[in-house]
Protein backbone atom coordinates (compact mmCIF):
# COMPACT_ATOMS: atom_id res chain seq x y z
CA UNK A 1 0.00 0.00 0.00
CA UNK A 2 1.21 3.70 -0.76
CA UNK A 3 1.81 5.48 2.20
CA UNK A 4 -0.46 8.42 0.32
CA UNK A 5 -3.29 5.85 0.67
CA UNK A 6 -5.14 6.53 3.77
CA UNK A 7 -6.63 8.83 5.80
CA UNK A 8 -3.58 11.31 5.62
CA UNK A 9 -3.61 10.98 2.09
CA UNK A 10 -7.16 11.03 1.83
CA UNK A 11 -6.90 14.28 3.77
CA UNK A 12 -4.64 16.21 1.86
CA UNK A 13 -5.90 14.84 -1.69
CA UNK A 14 -9.35 16.35 -0.41
CA UNK A 15 -7.58 19.80 0.45
CA UNK A 16 -6.06 19.92 -3.12
CA UNK A 17 -9.88 19.49 -4.79
CA UNK A 18 -10.76 22.06 -2.67
CA UNK A 19 -7.70 24.57 -3.58
CA UNK A 20 -7.62 23.70 -7.59
CA UNK A 21 -11.83 24.54 -7.26
CA UNK A 22 -10.99 27.78 -5.57
CA UNK A 23 -8.34 28.66 -8.52
CA UNK A 24 -10.95 28.10 -10.60
CA UNK A 25 -13.44 30.24 -8.66
CA UNK A 26 -10.40 33.12 -8.84
CA UNK A 27 -10.44 33.13 -12.93
CA UNK A 28 -13.96 32.85 -13.17
CA UNK A 29 -13.91 36.47 -10.98
CA UNK A 30 -11.89 37.73 -13.46
CA UNK A 31 -13.89 36.82 -16.73
CA UNK A 32 -16.68 38.20 -14.33
CA UNK A 33 -15.37 41.48 -14.23
CA UNK A 34 -15.37 41.62 -10.73
CA UNK A 35 -13.83 44.48 -8.43
CA UNK A 36 -9.85 43.67 -8.34
CA UNK A 37 -9.50 43.81 -4.56
CA UNK A 38 -12.08 41.47 -4.15
CA UNK A 39 -10.08 39.12 -6.86
CA UNK A 40 -6.84 39.84 -4.85
CA UNK A 41 -8.99 38.63 -1.74
CA UNK A 42 -9.35 35.53 -3.25
CA UNK A 43 -5.93 34.94 -4.19
CA UNK A 44 -4.52 35.40 -0.97
CA UNK A 45 -7.05 32.48 0.57
CA UNK A 46 -5.39 30.12 -2.54
CA UNK A 47 -2.46 31.19 -1.30
CA UNK A 48 -2.64 30.45 2.35
CA UNK A 49 -4.61 26.91 1.63
CA UNK A 50 -1.17 26.22 -0.30
CA UNK A 51 1.00 27.42 2.46
CA UNK A 52 -0.88 25.18 4.24
CA UNK A 53 -1.11 21.76 2.37
CA UNK A 54 2.21 22.38 1.75
CA UNK A 55 3.18 22.16 5.27
CA UNK A 56 0.82 19.01 5.76
CA UNK A 57 2.65 17.50 2.66
CA UNK A 58 6.21 18.38 4.27
CA UNK A 59 5.30 16.76 7.55
CA UNK A 60 4.08 13.47 5.48
CA UNK A 61 7.48 13.25 3.91
CA UNK A 62 8.93 13.77 6.86
CA UNK A 63 6.59 11.04 8.77
CA UNK A 64 6.90 9.12 5.76
CA UNK A 65 9.43 8.95 3.41
CA UNK A 66 12.71 10.64 5.79
CA UNK A 67 11.50 8.09 8.11
CA UNK A 68 11.61 4.97 6.07
CA UNK A 69 15.26 6.25 4.82
CA UNK A 70 16.31 6.63 8.25
CA UNK A 71 14.92 2.85 9.30
CA UNK A 72 16.78 1.85 6.39
CA UNK A 73 20.07 2.70 7.91
CA UNK A 74 20.13 5.83 5.03
CA UNK A 75 20.12 8.64 7.49
CA UNK A 76 22.38 10.80 4.43
CA UNK A 77 19.59 10.39 2.22
CA UNK A 78 16.94 11.51 4.43
CA UNK A 79 18.87 14.53 4.87
CA UNK A 80 19.65 15.37 1.25
CA UNK A 81 16.25 14.31 0.86
CA UNK A 82 14.93 16.91 3.75
CA UNK A 83 17.14 19.95 2.10
CA UNK A 84 15.76 19.27 -1.13
CA UNK A 85 11.75 18.98 0.08
CA UNK A 86 12.63 22.35 1.78
CA UNK A 87 14.67 24.21 -0.58
CA UNK A 88 11.36 23.87 -3.02
CA UNK A 89 9.09 24.33 -0.40
CA UNK A 90 10.12 27.94 1.30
Amino acid sequence: MSHRQGPDGDRISHRLSGIAGHAASVKRLWDEDRECVEILTQIAAVRASLDQIGKSILEHHLEHCVLDAVENGDAAKAITDLKHALNRFI
